[in-house]
């Protein structure tokens, strides 16, 4: 995973101030990542684009690019999300869910665990999945790595971004962790949690994935591709999107012309 670099590593690499900086990353000519309220810069990706450049970087060589307007639910339609949840699913053979930064579900779980399955419908079970979610979300190391759950299955995920924007997760999960099953009193105390009997939580807990080491590390190195290629296709329609709707305002006024 690429170095994160501060504004201020970037200011001494390039020599600019601060607001150029931001302008840059803002118009997304500079490669940059927003995390929260910070921007922070890949330095692979940034030492790459300054080979690139041919002419000193100067804030008057600043030209404003359009931004995607939108969540990632605007820029992909449901069915394709859905489609691509399914497909890694299936792929990595695990449960996975696309969301937003706020941990909001943009597709039904994919492929999901028994034990899963067994409580995804009791009140309050997605709420306190969807907090979980957004936690990642608010997480500023960007490399994906396994932790556990409320329910205590191993999750990890990826990010999704368009632009100089985070705007999704590809989020996986229902892992076992070494210790599994739990201990009698962590099902007890799940059971209360859902709502459920001790036997309910116990007819199921098994019902998870157990996969290697070896396996979970393909898994983690597989995440920021996958989370790439979505931003890929959402990027895309984006632009077409806009590039539509520029065609069909300058064709507005033009057809009222003939009509009239």
């Amino acid at each position: 995973m690429s170095t994160l670099l501060t504004t201020r590593d970037v200011q001494a690499l390039i020599r600019v101030d601060k607001s150029t900086i931001y302008r840059m990353a803002e118009s997304g000519r500079m490669p940059a990542i927003k995390v929260g309220r910070q921007w922070r810069f890949p330095e692979a990706e940034l030492l790459e684009w300054l080979g690139e450049q041919r002419t000193p970087v100067l804030d008057t060589a600043v030209t404003p690019a359009g931004h995607l307007k939108g969540g990632l639910g605007n820029l992909l339609p449901p069915k394709t999300v859905q489609a691509l949840a399914d497909l890694l699913g299936d792929v990595l053979g695990i449960m996975v869910i696309i969301t937003d930064m706020e941990g909001r579900p943009l597709t039904e779980v994919a492929n999901p665990c028994g034990l899963f399955e067994a409580i995804q419908d009791v009140p309050g079970t997605l709420d306190t999945c969807i907090e979980g979610w957004r936690e990642f979300g608010e997480d500023v190391d960007l490399t994906p790595r396994f932790v556990p759950s409320h329910i205590g299955f191993l999750c990890s995920r990826g990010f999704i971004r368009v632009g100089s924007e985070l705007k999704g997760m590809v989020i996986v999960g229902g892992i076992a962790p070494p210790q599994w099953p739990p201990p009698p009193e962590r099902i007890e105390a799940l059971a209360a949690e859902m709502g459920m009997t001790v036997a309910e939580i116990e007819a199921h807990i098994d019902e998870v994935y157990y996969l290697d080491e070896a396996h979970m590390d393909w898994i983690v190195s597989l995440l920021p591709g996958a989370g790439t290629l979505i931003s890929h296709l959402a990027s895309e329609r984006g632009h077409l999107v806009t590039k539509l709707e520029a065609i069909a305002s300058l064709a507005g006024p033009a057809m009222t012309r003939s009509e009239s």
